[in-house]
């Protein structure tokens, strides 16, 4: 299939209400948008825009109100919570601003959690499959290592390798540089950018400018609603 037609994500007429307290909140309202696989899209912001909305809802973690979200072949408008978690399981791969791995425990460990939850591999196999991960992140030398022995650049690394072990079609990252400096934030997006040539889409919400400006295509969110869609070439693209 012509990549270029190759619809990953479709969002058909979109919409998430909350009811918070009796008073509906229209977090997206009518929200159409496709993205093709290896896509690398920045979604960008002001609080409160539906940008963590639609993250919320690719990443599975809840579902529309209205309209149709499919991913991959699957509408994920009309599933129950158990196929959900498993699509979450095997297609998606999270990244957050604060890393999320599990103190006093080793970079080997954190990222081998995922297979247990897919028990699709065992214990050799799964250590082959973490271990993989954790080289391709460029941390061969840090497999014993626990969490607070690692840099936070590191310890984001780990989080990047954990969410790759599963080999999810799509990388969902919520202000992953947030909390790094900027050498460390610069490194960190020369991997999401070597992910992407690989093959694996890559979706960033960010306030960042410079960070949404290393994608391919910068989706910015107000009301609820996509008020810009701009396809760009990265500034630091090889």
């Amino acid at each position: 299939m012509d990549k270029a037609n190759d619809v990953l994500i479709e969002c058909r007429s979109v919409c998430k209400d909350y009811d918070m307290g009796g008073e509906v909140i229209h977090a997206l309202r009518d929200v159409s948008l496709s993205i093709t696989r290896g896509e690398y899209v920045a979604v960008m912001g002001p609080s409160g825009s539906g940008k963590s909305t639609l993250m919320n809802l690719i990443g599975a973690l809840d579902v529309p109100t209205r309209g149709d979200l499919v991913i991959d072949g699957l509408n994920l408008s009309q599933q129950e919570p158990d196929t959900l978690a498993d699509f979450r399981n095997h297609t998606i791969g999270f990244v957050f601003q604060q890393f999320n791995l599990l103190p006093k425990t080793s970079a080997l460990e954190n990222v081998k959690l995922p297979l247990f939850y897919s028990r699709k591999h065992n214990g050799g196999d799964a250590n082959e499959l973490a271990i993989a991960c954790l080289e391709r992140v460029g941390l061969a030398d840090r497999l014993d290592h626990e969490t607070t022995q690692l840099s936070g650049g590191q310890q984001q690394r780990v989080a990047i390798a954990r969410a790759l072990v599963n080999n999810p079609s799509v990388i969902l990252a919520d202000e992953p540089t947030g909390a790094l400096d900027t050498k460390t934030s610069l490194e960190l997006l020369d991997l999401f950018r070597e992910l992407n040539q690989s093959g694996i889409t890559v979706i960033v919400v960010t306030h960042d400018q410079e960070v949404a400006d290393e994608s391919r295509r910068n989706l910015f969110f107000r009301d609820g609603q996509i008020v810009s869609d701009e396809r760009l070439t990265p500034r630091r693209d090889a």
